[in-house]
């Protein structure tokens, strides 16, 4: 056995069972061996950022990561955008990315690059395997790595010759550790800020924005009257009626502030104090008042829902009823397309236990208010604000979840970044119903020159923010890589075509032009 296999099979083993692949030469071995091991689903991708990607939306739903398979550096490199997104989203991977055999990275062949320092700028553990015999525990401990709570980037580097030469054999993988609870000391601050007479916000974010955490929360905020918040961006958000009809910090920094307007205490769970994305001129850069109180309920790696449980018992809200979304439906809308008719429709049709991926960008920003009586769901946003996130989230989403609805909402520059998504959706025949808001333009960069102060752009600044000229026909693309599509450009339309399309199995595309 090889130590090509002695690494699949000890992955394998250890509950990493899918593998988002580009390889390439230096790892023809380790393809050798996912074909030789049983257990082992390899999905292709025809882009290195599709794999890291569809990597992210599977740990999101599993809670156990998937591996990708990616070539050298430049083949890393290509995967770091949605691996900073999986690195904001708080979820894990390992990564394997192929190297020269060690006794040929001296000569420096083309593709020699600097593997681990790549690796390092989003990696939490990164390692190049030293031999053939210590491959499998190297990748024993890249799955111990990418498994820490709640999950972080591991880049296991693995030169060709320690693939073919003989391995070890697999090596057994420690069971993963429960999240650390928090102190009492933490509840007790919580408790204190919130009972100190001020307006206090919860801010939740990780895991406190799954269903039971959030009904927490919700009978803290009724007993209290505390406001209770999501970060802007989220991993995976559980909603939908009879849930807690949580709303999203808003991304403009005005909406933002607005939104945090008095706040005397700022109560994080799994989240971190709120920031504008970006520096404007004449604007804060933090989203809450400065003389707020700032208190760490649970970090990231502790665990939240039980740390909110205790919360509502030690401020005796453990027996109060949450206010929790009722079952409704926006009625089914007609005339010109716009944003509000488009949440209308998705509010009206969205399926039972579905998954939403969300890249909407501006489209989407009051997706919510239309959908928090619809049927439950998971809603899983754009974490980084890396672009090109949304496409491979569907694919990551669909493989870890086969027998749920994935409905992907998407911008069309941002589909633009990863649209091979869509071959892999078709060769993998999952069941993915994709929305592009083909607005023919980089709608919040329209809004951003605003928002920076630039004066009298003319129309080579304008023409950088068009996607017009010609404009994209996302149907022949999605035709060409093997799914079915339409073109709507009403809300009829749109609701007839989206209807029929989540009725069915397998992807389909509608192009929304607006």
């Amino acid at each position: 056995m090889n130590g090509a296999e002695s690494l699949v099979r000890t992955l394998v083993a250890g509950d990493v069972t899918v593998s988002f692949t580009n390889p390439g030469t230096s790892e023809m071995h380790f393809v050798a061996a996912l074909d030789r091991v049983d257990g082992m689903r390899c999905v292709l991708c025809l882009h290195e950022t599709v794999a890291t990607g569809a990597a992210d939306a599977y740990f999101r739903m599993k809670d156990s990561p998937a591996s990708t398979l990616l070539h050298l550096g430049p083949g890393l490199a290509n995967g770091l955008a949605n691996l900073h997104n999986l690195k904001r989203a708080r979820t894990g991977v390992v990564n394997i990315v192929g190297e020269h055999a060690t006794y040929h990275i001296h000569h420096d062949a083309p593709l020699t690059s600097d593997i681990e320092g790549i690796a390092g700028t989003m990696s939490k553990w990164v390692r190049t395997s030293a031999s053939s015999k210590v491959v499998a525990q190297d990748g024993a401990d890249a799955i111990v790595a990418a498994r820490q709570h709640p999950g972080q980037i591991a880049t296991l580097i693995l030169p060709a010759d320690t693939a073919w030469n003989d391995g070890s054999g697999p090596v057994a993988v420690p069971s993963a550790i429960a999240p650390e609870k928090v102190s009492d000391a933490a509840i007790e601050a919580a408790a204190k800020a919130i009972e100190a007479g001020g307006r206090p916000l919860i801010l939740l974010g990780t895991r406190a924005v799954r269903a039971q955490a959030t009904e927490h929360a919700a009978r803290i905020a009724a007993k209290t009257g505390a406001k209770v918040l999501a970060e802007t961006s989220n991993g995976r958000i559980e909603r939908g009626a009879g849930r807690y009809a949580i709303e999203r910090l808003p991304y403009p920094v005005d909406a933002a502030l607005a939104a945090t307007a008095g706040i005397t205490h700022v109560i994080l769970v799994g989240a971190k104090a709120p920031v504008a994305f970006f520096a404007y001129p004449n604007k804060p850069s933090l989203l809450y008042p400065e003389n707020a109180e700032v208190v760490e309920l649970a970090a990231f790696s502790e665990d939240q829902e039980d740390a909110l449980a205790r919360l509502a018992e030690r401020l005796g809200a453990d027996k109060t009823m949450p206010v929790l979304s009722a079952a409704s439906r926006p009625a089914r809308p007609s005339g010109p397309l716009n944003t509000d008719a488009i949440a209308k429709v998705i509010g009206h049709l969205l399926p039972e236990n579905c998954i939403v991926t969300d890249e909407s960008v501006t489209t989407g920003r009051n997706f919510f208010k239309d959908t928090h009586g619809a049927p439950q769901h998971d809603w899983l946003s754009l974490t980084g604000g890396a672009i090109g996130d949304g496409l491979p989230l569907a694919v990551g989403a669909a493989v870890a979840c086969p027998d749920r609805k994935v409905v992907a909402l998407q911008a069309d520059g941002s589909g633009m970044y990863s649209v091979q998504a869509l071959w892999t959706m078709a060769r993998e025949r999952l069941d993915v119903v994709v929305c592009i808001w083909a607005n023919s333009a980089y709608a919040i960069l329209k809004g951003e020159l605003a928002n920076v102060g630039a004066k009298n752009p003319g129309r080579k600044a304008h023409d950088m923010l068009s996607l017009a000229d010609p404009d994209i026909d996302w149907v022949q693309l999605a035709g060409g890589m093997g799914i079915e599509a339409r073109k709507v450009e009403t809300a009829e339309a749109f609701a007839d075509v989206f209807a029929a399309a989540v009725s069915r199995k397998g992807p389909f595309l509608i192009q929304v032009t607006f």
